[in-house]
Protein backbone atom coordinates (compact mmCIF):
# COMPACT_ATOMS: atom_id res chain seq x y z
CA UNK A 1 0.00 0.00 0.00
CA UNK A 2 1.67 3.42 -1.08
CA UNK A 3 2.11 6.16 1.38
CA UNK A 4 -1.41 8.26 0.04
CA UNK A 5 -3.22 4.74 -0.10
CA UNK A 6 -2.51 4.37 3.59
CA UNK A 7 -3.55 8.19 4.48
CA UNK A 8 -6.56 7.89 2.78
CA UNK A 9 -7.71 4.52 4.42
CA UNK A 10 -6.31 5.91 8.13
CA UNK A 11 -8.14 8.82 7.23
CA UNK A 12 -11.47 6.78 6.28
CA UNK A 13 -11.18 4.96 9.73
CA UNK A 14 -10.80 8.46 11.69
CA UNK A 15 -13.66 10.13 9.81
CA UNK A 16 -15.76 6.73 11.02
CA UNK A 17 -15.20 7.55 14.34
CA UNK A 18 -15.41 11.19 14.67
CA UNK A 19 -19.02 10.86 12.95
CA UNK A 20 -20.37 9.83 15.97
CA UNK A 21 -20.11 12.56 17.65
CA UNK A 22 -20.72 15.07 14.68
CA UNK A 23 -24.49 16.24 12.88
CA UNK A 24 -23.73 15.33 9.79
CA UNK A 25 -21.45 13.04 7.27
CA UNK A 26 -20.48 14.51 3.82
CA UNK A 27 -20.14 11.29 1.46
CA UNK A 28 -17.95 11.81 -1.77
CA UNK A 29 -18.15 9.58 -3.61
CA UNK A 30 -15.51 9.59 -7.07
CA UNK A 31 -17.86 7.59 -10.03
CA UNK A 32 -15.16 9.18 -13.04
CA UNK A 33 -13.02 6.97 -15.18
CA UNK A 34 -10.15 9.13 -13.77
CA UNK A 35 -8.58 10.26 -10.16
CA UNK A 36 -9.84 13.28 -8.81
CA UNK A 37 -8.35 15.47 -6.17
CA UNK A 38 -11.60 16.84 -3.75
CA UNK A 39 -10.89 20.04 -1.71
CA UNK A 40 -12.81 21.22 0.94
CA UNK A 41 -13.29 24.92 2.22
CA UNK A 42 -14.72 26.58 5.16
CA UNK A 43 -16.97 30.10 5.05
CA UNK A 44 -15.19 32.34 7.09
CA UNK A 45 -16.26 31.32 11.43
CA UNK A 46 -16.48 27.74 10.77
CA UNK A 47 -13.55 25.06 11.23
CA UNK A 48 -12.03 23.45 8.40
CA UNK A 49 -13.07 19.87 8.23
CA UNK A 50 -10.86 17.08 9.35
CA UNK A 51 -9.71 16.70 5.51
CA UNK A 52 -9.11 19.75 3.19
CA UNK A 53 -7.69 17.89 0.38
CA UNK A 54 -7.36 14.20 -0.90
CA UNK A 55 -7.51 12.34 -3.97
CA UNK A 56 -9.96 9.71 -4.96
CA UNK A 57 -9.32 6.74 -7.35
CA UNK A 58 -12.16 5.61 -9.47
CA UNK A 59 -14.55 4.04 -7.27
CA UNK A 60 -13.64 4.70 -3.94
CA UNK A 61 -15.71 7.30 -1.54
CA UNK A 62 -14.96 9.03 1.92
CA UNK A 63 -16.89 10.21 4.72
CA UNK A 64 -16.75 13.16 6.27
CA UNK A 65 -17.81 14.78 9.37
CA UNK A 66 -19.20 18.31 9.91
CA UNK A 67 -20.66 20.01 12.79
CA UNK A 68 -23.77 22.19 13.25
CA UNK A 69 -23.56 25.32 12.08
CA UNK A 70 -20.70 24.48 9.55
CA UNK A 71 -20.37 26.17 6.20
CA UNK A 72 -18.77 25.34 2.75
CA UNK A 73 -17.29 24.75 -0.32
CA UNK A 74 -16.94 21.36 -1.84
CA UNK A 75 -14.94 20.23 -5.20
CA UNK A 76 -12.95 17.94 -7.20
CA UNK A 77 -9.67 18.99 -9.08
CA UNK A 78 -8.79 17.24 -12.49
CA UNK A 79 -5.77 16.24 -13.66
CA UNK A 80 -3.32 16.73 -10.40
CA UNK A 81 0.48 15.66 -9.75
CA UNK A 82 1.84 16.14 -6.40
CA UNK A 83 5.01 15.05 -4.70
CA UNK A 84 5.65 13.44 -1.59
CA UNK A 85 5.15 16.86 0.45
CA UNK A 86 1.47 17.16 -1.26
CA UNK A 87 3.09 19.85 -3.11
CA UNK A 88 2.14 20.37 -7.13
CA UNK A 89 -0.21 21.47 -9.58
CA UNK A 90 -3.64 20.76 -10.98
CA UNK A 91 -5.24 21.36 -14.37
CA UNK A 92 -8.71 22.63 -13.12
CA UNK A 93 -9.70 23.55 -9.62
CA UNK A 94 -6.50 24.44 -8.17
CA UNK A 95 -6.17 25.38 -4.31
CA UNK A 96 -2.20 26.98 -3.79
CA UNK A 97 -0.72 23.97 -5.72
CA UNK A 98 -0.94 21.54 -2.58
CA UNK A 99 -2.91 18.56 -1.87
CA UNK A 100 -4.16 20.10 1.28
CA UNK A 101 -6.47 23.34 0.43
CA UNK A 102 -6.03 24.09 3.62
CA UNK A 103 -7.87 27.39 3.61
CA UNK A 104 -7.86 28.36 0.02
CA UNK A 105 -10.61 28.08 -2.47
CA UNK A 106 -10.58 26.17 -5.97
CA UNK A 107 -9.33 28.11 -8.90
CA UNK A 108 -12.01 28.67 -11.51
CA UNK A 109 -13.48 26.75 -12.82
CA UNK A 110 -14.98 24.68 -10.93
CA UNK A 111 -18.36 22.94 -10.56
CA UNK A 112 -19.12 23.67 -6.63
CA UNK A 113 -20.99 22.19 -3.98
CA UNK A 114 -21.97 24.55 -1.35
CA UNK A 115 -23.87 24.14 2.15
CA UNK A 116 -24.63 25.80 5.42
CA UNK A 117 -25.60 23.03 8.26
CA UNK A 118 -28.57 24.30 10.28
CA UNK A 119 -28.20 24.62 14.00
CA UNK A 120 -30.69 22.31 16.44
CA UNK A 121 -33.82 22.18 14.83
CA UNK A 122 -32.93 24.87 11.72
CA UNK A 123 -32.49 23.53 8.31
CA UNK A 124 -29.45 23.37 5.87
CA UNK A 125 -29.61 25.25 2.78
CA UNK A 126 -27.67 23.78 -0.26
CA UNK A 127 -26.90 24.08 -3.84
CA UNK A 128 -24.65 23.35 -5.94
CA UNK A 129 -23.11 26.10 -8.06
CA UNK A 130 -21.71 26.52 -11.76
CA UNK A 131 -21.21 30.64 -11.15
CA UNK A 132 -17.55 30.00 -11.34
CA UNK A 133 -17.67 27.69 -14.29
CA UNK A 134 -17.21 23.90 -14.79
CA UNK A 135 -14.99 21.10 -15.15
CA UNK A 136 -17.27 17.81 -13.84
CA UNK A 137 -20.63 16.81 -13.57
CA UNK A 138 -21.90 16.75 -9.67
CA UNK A 139 -24.78 15.24 -8.23
CA UNK A 140 -25.39 15.93 -4.54
CA UNK A 141 -28.74 13.56 -2.55
CA UNK A 142 -29.54 14.69 0.69
CA UNK A 143 -30.50 12.21 3.19
CA UNK A 144 -32.45 13.77 5.63
CA UNK A 145 -34.53 13.38 9.22
CA UNK A 146 -37.82 13.35 7.59
CA UNK A 147 -37.05 13.09 3.80
CA UNK A 148 -38.67 15.68 1.61
CA UNK A 149 -35.16 16.18 0.74
CA UNK A 150 -34.39 17.52 -2.99
CA UNK A 151 -31.89 15.96 -5.07
CA UNK A 152 -29.76 18.10 -7.31
CA UNK A 153 -26.78 18.95 -9.38
CA UNK A 154 -25.14 19.40 -12.71
CA UNK A 155 -24.87 16.08 -14.25
CA UNK A 156 -24.95 17.06 -18.01
CA UNK A 157 -21.20 17.38 -19.83
CA UNK A 158 -21.08 20.93 -20.17
CA UNK A 159 -17.04 20.71 -21.21
CA UNK A 160 -18.12 19.05 -24.44
CA UNK A 161 -20.49 21.57 -25.79
CA UNK A 162 -18.67 24.51 -23.91
CA UNK A 163 -18.70 27.79 -26.40
CA UNK A 164 -15.48 28.47 -28.05
CA UNK A 165 -14.55 31.37 -26.09
CA UNK A 166 -15.62 29.68 -23.17
CA UNK A 167 -13.54 26.78 -23.01
CA UNK A 168 -10.08 26.09 -20.92
CA UNK A 169 -7.89 23.47 -23.25
CA UNK A 170 -5.06 20.99 -21.68
CA UNK A 171 -2.03 22.59 -21.99
CA UNK A 172 -0.34 20.00 -23.70
CA UNK A 173 -3.72 18.85 -25.84
CA UNK A 174 -5.46 21.96 -27.35
CA UNK A 175 -8.52 19.40 -28.41
CA UNK A 176 -9.08 18.06 -24.73
CA UNK A 177 -11.34 20.79 -23.22
CA UNK A 178 -10.76 20.30 -19.59
CA UNK A 179 -13.53 22.69 -18.19
CA UNK A 180 -16.00 25.58 -19.08
CA UNK A 181 -15.39 28.66 -17.76
CA UNK A 182 -18.10 30.96 -16.70
CA UNK A 183 -18.77 34.89 -18.75
CA UNK A 184 -17.39 36.21 -15.85
CA UNK A 185 -14.19 35.01 -15.74
CA UNK A 186 -13.89 34.79 -19.11
CA UNK A 187 -14.56 38.49 -19.70
CA UNK A 188 -14.33 40.07 -16.83
CA UNK A 189 -17.06 42.54 -17.72
CA UNK A 190 -19.77 43.83 -14.43
CA UNK A 191 -22.42 42.49 -16.38
CA UNK A 192 -21.63 39.05 -16.19
CA UNK A 193 -20.28 39.15 -12.71
CA UNK A 194 -23.05 40.95 -11.19
CA UNK A 195 -20.59 43.45 -10.24
CA UNK A 196 -20.89 47.53 -9.75
CA UNK A 197 -24.32 48.72 -11.61
CA UNK A 198 -25.16 44.89 -11.85
CA UNK A 199 -24.97 43.88 -8.39
CA UNK A 200 -28.10 43.40 -7.60
CA UNK A 201 -31.27 41.17 -8.85
CA UNK A 202 -33.08 43.68 -10.22
CA UNK A 203 -30.04 44.70 -13.05
CA UNK A 204 -28.36 41.44 -13.43
CA UNK A 205 -30.33 39.12 -15.08
CA UNK A 206 -29.54 35.82 -16.82
CA UNK A 207 -26.99 36.29 -19.60
CA UNK A 208 -26.72 34.26 -23.07
CA UNK A 209 -24.03 32.32 -21.15
CA UNK A 210 -25.65 31.12 -17.76
CA UNK A 211 -28.62 30.52 -20.24
CA UNK A 212 -26.68 27.64 -22.21
CA UNK A 213 -26.02 26.57 -18.45
CA UNK A 214 -29.76 26.79 -17.26
CA UNK A 215 -30.96 25.13 -19.70
CA UNK A 216 -28.27 22.14 -19.34
CA UNK A 217 -28.43 21.69 -15.46
CA UNK A 218 -32.02 23.36 -14.43
CA UNK A 219 -31.17 22.83 -10.75
CA UNK A 220 -27.87 24.17 -10.62
CA UNK A 221 -27.02 28.00 -10.00
CA UNK A 222 -25.94 29.73 -12.86
CA UNK A 223 -25.62 33.27 -11.89
CA UNK A 224 -25.37 35.20 -8.76
CA UNK A 225 -29.12 35.81 -8.37
CA UNK A 226 -30.24 32.36 -9.71
CA UNK A 227 -31.20 32.24 -5.97
CA UNK A 228 -35.22 30.81 -6.82
CA UNK A 229 -34.72 27.35 -8.30
CA UNK A 230 -31.36 26.29 -7.36
CA UNK A 231 -30.84 26.38 -3.32
CA UNK A 232 -32.79 23.76 -1.23
CA UNK A 233 -33.47 23.20 2.20
CA UNK A 234 -33.27 19.74 4.48
CA UNK A 235 -32.41 18.80 7.93
CA UNK A 236 -29.84 16.82 6.77
CA UNK A 237 -27.93 13.38 8.29
CA UNK A 238 -26.17 12.61 5.42
CA UNK A 239 -25.05 14.47 1.91
CA UNK A 240 -23.94 12.31 -1.13
CA UNK A 241 -21.91 14.09 -3.59
CA UNK A 242 -20.80 12.09 -6.48
CA UNK A 243 -18.79 13.25 -8.96
CA UNK A 244 -19.89 11.87 -12.64
CA UNK A 245 -23.09 10.37 -11.65
CA UNK A 246 -24.66 7.60 -13.69
CA UNK A 247 -28.51 8.18 -12.89
CA UNK A 248 -30.73 11.28 -14.19
CA UNK A 249 -31.93 14.25 -11.83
Amino acid sequence: MTARAQKLFLLVIVSSLLSLSFSCIFTVTNNCPQAIWPGTLAGAGTPELPTTGFQLNPGQSIKIPASPGWSGRIWARTGCKFDELGVGTCLTGDCGGKMECSGMGATAPATLFEITLGEGPDKDYYDVSIVDGYNLPLMALADGVSGGCNLTGCIMDLNSGCPKELQLVDGVDAADVVACRSACDAFGLDQYCCSGQFANPNTCRPSMYSTIFKRACPKAYSYAFDDGTSTFTCKGIEYTITFCPTISI
